[in-house]
This record gives C-alpha cells, structure tokens and sequence, in this order.
C-alpha cells in the first residue's frame, strides 16, 4: 500500500505547466493538459506530429533542470532516467510531478476521469493500476444517468432556497435526494 493520497481538482488556465516529452503519451497528456487550460512548454528532443501541431512552446533538446523555473505543474512523460531527472528538479522547487508510468518518481498522479454536465469524477489506484482506475470509470460512466442537466437544475433551485430558509447543512442531502426521487415519480406518472 502506497502514501495516502489527498485528492484534489487544479485551476491550470493560464498557468505554465511542463511536459517533458514528447512521444505519443505526451500527446495525450499534452491534449488534457491543454482541454484545462494550461499553458504549456514542451522540452523534448523528439517531436511527435501531434505535439508539433499544439499550440505550446516546443524547446527541441534534453531536459534541463531549469526548464522548470516558473511552472506550476509538471508532466514527466519521457523515458524513466529523464522522468527521474524531472521529478529530482520539480522536488527542489516545490513543483508537483505527474511521472507518466513512474509512480517512484511521481508527487502526484493523473486520474482516470468521468466528465457529464458539471459533474466531474476522478478516479486514482493511487498510480499503481491506471488500467484498473480506467475500467472503473467505465462502469461508473454506465451507471451515471444520462439526464444530468436536469438534475444539476433540482439541485440549484434547492440550493437557493434551503439558503433563503437557512436550512442547515446535515438537512440538505436527504432534501435533494426527495427531490431528484420526486422527477423520477413525475415522469412514471406522465407516461
């Protein structure tokens, strides 16, 4: 069994982020990383067509340590003496490394990730199964109903209201879910 692990969701809009390599898996790294927002610098001395299309900085050399000045997040996406070598510069500035495939070298680990209307799902293995977290988001994507938006609208008007009342907050879950039940009873009796 690994450290314990504190989930957590990044804001990276705008900010600089990373991505040693730049092979096939940097180029999924590099399409999530970009999908939030990041800012990135890829520095690899081989280039796939894919990262050379993404509007990023590409510097076309090894690694070096002060790559990493001024980021803040990276992504060790290359062969494992350079992930290594990324994860020991990232450590002396305080920088989280996702080491792709490394968890020895990794401070933090990408997750499998489920997204449907303003619901997001994470899904870590704690980096010792990323396959296994992948299934898991499968079968949670198959359980997760279809007709989020309009739960998501219950669920604000609720909200706003158990505000105005000042209903407190150990009140609210059993609230929503009477409400979310309620659709379901409305719906049968309309058909």
């Amino acid at each position: 069994m690994g450290e314990p692990l504190f989930p957590l969701f990044l804001k990276l809009t705008g900010r600089r982020v990373v991505l040693v390599g730049a092979g096939p898996v940097a180029a999924e790294k590099l399409r999530h990383l970009l999908d939030a927002g990041a800012e990135v610098t890829v520095v690899a001395p081989d280039v796939v067509p894919a990262v050379a299309a993404a509007p990023v900085t590409i510097i076309r050399r090894a690694f070096e340590p002060g790559d990493l000045d001024g980021a803040w997040l990276v992504v060790a996406a290359a062969p494992p003496e350079v992930n290594r070598e990324a994860a020991a510069a990232a450590a002396e500035r305080r920088i989280f490394v996702n080491a792709v495939d490394d968890p020895a070298s990794a401070s933090a680990y990408a997750a499998a990730v489920l997204r449907r209307e303003q619901l997001t799902v994470a899904i870590s293995t704690d980096g010792t199964a990323p396959a296994l977290a992948g299934l898991f988001r499968e079968a949670l994507e198959a359980l997760i109903p279809r007709d989020l938006s309009t739960w998501f609208a219950t669920a604000r008007r609720a909200r706003a209201g158990w505000l105005e009342e000042r209903v407190p907050m150990p009140e609210r879950r059993p609230l929503l879910l009477q409400a979310l039940n309620r659709l379901y009873d409305e719906r049968s009796a309309r058909v």
